[in-house]
């Protein structure tokens, strides 16, 4: 593999990366606020607290409503591992689920990245969210108070740890 002259080497991904949560108890606080509000509910989708860092190639989302309701899945990164803090939370993005059982919705507003690849299409880059050591990657579903039934959508990410 060519190197440069500082001998600096390309991002290996060490262990792949899946995972899911569901969203029926999750609540940020508020309606209408991108903002964490003090009593939120939140959980981590991807904890690099302790590993070099992760890289999510994919932030989606499943319906699961029977009620025809849509969802606002929000996305912080924060250094907290045991409750998302307002203070600690940074507001990254969010995903809007759809209002039809079973059909999955992907972010399609991810960042370019560095990551080489082969020009096909119209992107010339990847796009990717990194994760960087020490932080984690929170969601949660943008509301006053918990979704309290069965059909809060499930959310999922995958990628890799570095």
């Amino acid at each position: 593999m060519a190197t440069t002259a500082t001998n600096k080497q390309p991002l290996l991904v060490d262990r792949v990366l899946h995972n899911v949560v569901t969203t029926n108890l999750l609540t940020s606080g508020s309606e209408t606020s991108l903002n964490i509000e003090g009593t939120n509910e939140s959980a981590v989708l991807v904890d690099s607290s302790s590993d070099d860092g992760a890289i999510i190639e994919d932030l989606y989302a499943i319906s699961r409503t029977a009620t025809s309701v849509q969802y606002t899945v929000l996305f912080y990164l924060s250094s907290s591992s045991d409750y998302l803090r307002p203070s600690d939370a940074t507001y990254i993005g969010q995903l809007e689920t759809s209002a039809t059982a079973g059909v999955i919705v992907s972010s399609e507003t991810l960042p370019k990245i560095l990551a080489p690849m082969p020009h096909t299409g119209d992107e010339a880059q990847f796009r990717a969210l990194y994760i960087p050591k020490g932080r984690l990657l929170w969601c949660t579903i943008q509301s006053a108070g918990p979704v309290n039934s069965s059909d809060g959508p499930i959310v999922g990410c995958q990628g890799g740890f570095f």
